[in-house]
């Protein structure tokens, strides 16, 4: 079965999942803003959609426009299955994030290829009682996606680095300052509020999904930087969604519009994933999983 999927090939279609002070996007050509009915209930806002040069473009507001929306409550699962509804290939998650690490700065963006999952409170599954499945993780980020997006933010000559682990806490409050030094000691690179489950549900939707990274500030490590502040990570936010534009743009010009499907097997993750037998699942949640398991049940 992988093999004669592998031999297929798909016209990309671009999901962008702005996070933190990035709540439109620029550039787009026949904008519109969609509403997406989900049996996950409602996505974090209407998703707008349209083209840069002739690359079809998604674009969802993650806290919503307003920023209305704290991280606990975010409806993952329904922004995730908008997305697989609307055809979406592959996602970037754009991400506002402290830094654990010395070396990254306020303005520096990390291909994130690893995450340590803190959160509690989260719905962190499509599947349930009924219909049970099982999807890798073990490499939680497309790598071919995140190649693609460091290509081309070293064309525009943007602070990049390839590769970091991203702990994702609970919020919405920032962490502690023992908490921080803990994360600091399992070698985390960054830390964040919101790219687990969403990580997750985009593997078992089998949608590529990269997260950039874009540093605010230095958590409460830092002995000179040790109160975080909304300010200032508002501040370095509205700088860092400067350059979030200019990255997008420059992927549209490099990624391929057409592709084979992903050597990594995002795009086939549910292979020999699903354990329940077809005699025992729940017919009803097979049902609201319509756009999510389709190619394997078909």
């Amino acid at each position: 079965m992988k093999n004669r999927f592998l031999s297929e090939s798909k016209t990309t279609k671009l999901g962008i999942i702005g996070g933190s002070g990035i709540y439109g996007l620029e550039g787009l050509s026949h904008a519109r803003w969609t509403s997406i009915k989900s049996p996950f209930g409602n996505t974090s806002d209407s998703l707008l959609c349209g083209k840069i040069r002739d690359l079809e473009i998604v674009f969802l507001p993650r806290h919503g426009r307003g920023h209305k929306i704290i991280p606990s409550n975010i409806n993952y699962r329904a922004n995730i299955d908008a997305f697989k509804r609307l055809g979406v290939t592959d996602i970037i998650s754009l991400s506002a994030v402290g830094s654990l690490n010395e070396e990254l700065s306020p303005g520096d963006f990390v291909i994130v290829d690893q995450f340590i999952d803190r959160t509690y409170k989260r719905n962190k599954t499509f599947f349930d009682n009924g219909l049970v499945a099982h999807v890798s993780m073990a490499n939680p980020t497309c790598q071919r996606l995140g190649g693609e997006i460091y290509s081309a933010a070293v064309a525009k000559n943007l602070p990049i680095k390839m590769g970091g682990t991203y702990v994702v806490i609970e919020g919405p409050q920032f962490s502690t300052q023992a908490e921080s030094e803990l994360y600091r000691e399992w070698n985390c690179s960054v830390i964040g509020m919101t790219n687990m489950p969403e990580a997750l549900l985009a593997r078992e939707a089998e949608i590529c999904y990269s997260t950039v990274a874009m540093v605010t500030d230095y958590d409460c490590w830092h002995p000179e930087h040790d109160n975080v502040t909304v300010q200032t990570v508002i501040d370095w936010v509205n700088k860092n969604s400067h350059n979030a534009t200019l990255l997008i743009d420059q992927l549209t010009l490099q990624i391929p519009y057409n592709r084979n499907l992903c050597p990594h097997s995002c795009d086939t993750a549910l292979d020999d994933s699903l354990m329940t037998e077809k005699n025992s699942q729940d017919l009803k949640l097979v049902e609201s999983l319509d756009a999510i398991i389709k190619r394997v049940l078909s």
